[in-house]
């Protein structure tokens, strides 16, 4: 069984119970240097602390010497840093939490970064409301009846056909981010098909009063 690793960004915290046992479950944790006083605080011991170390204090510096990773590197930010860490010590099957929910231009980057991760590990950003995951070719996607999913395309000559959804996509170009945002799976899975570019998958979490299956 692969080793269960997850990166922990330096947005909002997560509240909600999925990302939360994503963190309790994992057997590694990499923290961007502005997380690791919220991990700590939380009751976890962080596997590494990788970034620039801004946002670290000088107590926690000393205190956790032996697992800090230094990266002054400024062409890249804090969450690609902790990304590299785990690709160069092994670590290719990653779940990134608190990547969300403070500033909205970092929260795009960060999502936006998932295509260019997905390119040498498996990755996906799990938040207090959904998952997004980033394909880099056609893909059948488990899901459930009633389950809210959006498309979203880096590569806006990219053409988009769907099975397996409310609103089909037919040979479709998302020249726009909103154009297949809102949609909806009619069953237990989803298809997608595109010969080439990248795409970005969100789909949410159920609403907890509903059931999942009808």
């Amino acid at each position: 069984m692969s080793t269960k690793t997850v990166i922990v960004a330096d947005g909002s915290f997560p509240e909600h119970s999925i990302p939360l046992e994503y963190l309790r479950n994992a057997d590694i944790i990499v923290c961007c240097d502005g997380s690791a006083e919220k991990i700590i605080n939380y009751g976890m011991i962080p596997t590494a602390i990788v970034g620039d170390m801004d946002s670290l204090s000088e107590e926690l510096s000393v205190k956790f010497a032996d697992c800090l990773f230094v990266d002054k590197t400024q062409e890249t930010n804090d969450l690609t840093k902790a990304v590299v860490w785990c690709r160069e010590s092994g670590y290719r099957d990653i779940v990134i939490v608190g990547a969300t929910g403070k500033r909205d231009d970092h929260t795009i980057g960060n999502i936006s970064l998932l295509a260019e991760y997905a390119r040498y590990m498996n990755v996906k950003m799990v938040t207090d409301t959904g998952i997004f995951y980033p394909l880099l070719s056609s893909c059948m996607i488990d899901s459930f009846k009633g389950q809210q999913v959006s498309i979203f395309s880096i590569d806006p000559k990219t053409e988009i056909t769907s099975a397996g959804l409310k609103y089909p996509l037919n040979r479709l170009k998302l020249n726009n981010w909103w154009e297949a945002t809102l949609n909806e799976s009619m069953g237990d899975s989803f298809y997608l098909t595109f010969k080439k570019g990248r795409l970005i998958i969100y789909l949410k979490f159920p609403d907890p009063q509903l059931p999942i299956n009808e």
